[in-house]
């Protein structure tokens, strides 16, 4: 499997459904996601709260959470089991300007509410008219897929990975949607902005 670095390789924009910079304390949070949510409504909870950077260090969920908790609001499982693609992702973005101007931060259900006339997708994914929905909407914006297995994904995080394409080529274009301040950067310069 390629790492993050070798897949950037010739490449000039990547969408990644995954935080890019990370705030110092965990409340109130980064703007971007505080604006996410507010476009989704009914679907704000699939806009998980970033971990702040001390946290991100921490070896076990519960130091994770114990630290979290001491500097405001404790960490959930679901975030931890994230971290090391986020370490990854951290890593590789603090190390490369070039990288900077290359990987954008991306949410795939903020993707489907703009294909679907700033409306959420309400329907879950993983059940057949939630997966159904989005992949219509895909079709619409020419993102066909003949469903098939793919080694290592499943069904739904096709669906998700092809959303972000979409946001890809839409900042490609010129015309996504940005999130959070233009100017809003954590410690390490790392901007803290969503697109779709």
């Amino acid at each position: 499997m390629k790492t993050l670095a070798e897949a950037c390789e010739g490449l000039s924009i990547l969408a990644v459904d995954m935080p890019i910079g990370l705030t110092d304390i965990p409340r109130p949070g980064r703007a971007c996601e505080g604006e996410a949510r507010a476009l989704m409504p009914g679907k704000a909870s699939s806009v998980f709260p970033t971990p702040c950077r001390p946290a991100l260090t921490c070896a076990t969920h519960a130091d994770a959470n114990a630290t979290s908790r001491k500097l405001g609001v404790g960490l959930n499982q679901q975030t931890f089991h994230l971290f090391p693609k986020l370490r990854e992702i951290d890593e590789l973005l603090r190390g490369s300007a070039k990288l900077r101007r290359v990987i954008y931060e991306a949410h795939p259900e903020l993707a489907f509410t703009r294909m679907n006339g700033g409306k959420p997708v309400l329907a879950k994914k993983r059940k057949p008219d939630g997966f159904a929905e989005r992949r219509k909407l895909l079709a619409q914006h020419g993102f066909k897929w003949k469903v098939e297995a793919l080694s290592g994904a499943a069904r739904d995080d096709v669906l998700d990975a092809m959303a972000v394409c979409r946001t890809a080529t839409l900042i490609a274009d010129g015309a996504a949607t940005r999130l959070g301040p233009a100017r809003e950067r954590d410690r390490y310069g790392l901007p803290m902005n969503i697109w779709y």
